[in-house]
């Protein structure tokens, strides 16, 4: 893994680093390969001293975001990790149920992620945010699955039955709804 760590109101220590490095490092284990996997933190410190640590790796099939704040950096990372951590082993558990007869393992393995749509609205609405990203194809259920692991309401994604634009969204009672684009 290749790690991009950047600070803001905090200057990033080679302490610091590694000790980014290693917490995180540790989630290598769950993989099979991750040759080229890019690494995104960010470290911030607010002005009542509070830290924040907000980690993205960006995968073919999956991606893992964690944000957590504290009082303490170092107990920070160590929360996100373990929050990582936790969505590995929940996505693997999921995987494993989906393809009881193939090796999940190798499903499991990095390949690349469709990254989640996020806008911030105001009341005169105004976009202050724009994201891109491609849409992988995949069914519905990768897609809440996705979803799901991101903290997100809703997910886009292209219909690999159909190749069309679809999204699902979680729905007030807890299921999950569907919209299919013409």
């Amino acid at each position: 893994m290749r790690y991009n760590i950047r600070g803001e109101n905090i200057e990033v220590t080679p302490a610091l680093r590694e000790y980014v490095e290693k917490k995180i490092g540790k989630l290598e284990r769950h993989f099979e390969n991750t040759d080229g996997v890019q690494v995104h933190v960010n470290m911030k410190v607010y002005n009542d001293k509070q830290a924040k640590i907000e980690v993205t790796i960006p995968m073919p099939q999956l991606v893992l975001r964690a944000e957590e704040r504290h009082d303490d950096m170092y107990a920070a990372i160590d929360l996100v990790s373990d929050k990582l951590e936790r969505q590995i082993r929940k996505h693997k558990t999921k995987v494993n149920r989906k393809w009881r007869d193939k090796e999940a393992k190798h499903l499991f393995a990095p390949v690349g992620a469709p990254a989640a749509v996020e806008e911030q609205e105001e009341e005169d609405f105004e976009v202050v945010r724009t994201k891109h990203f491609s849409l992988k194809p995949m069914d519905s259920e990768e897609a809440i699955l996705q979803m799901n692991m991101l903290g997100h309401n809703f997910f886009i994604f292209t219909n690999a039955e159909t190749n069309r634009t679809n999204i699902v969204y979680k729905r007030k009672d807890g299921k999950y709804g569907l919209i299919e684009a013409n």
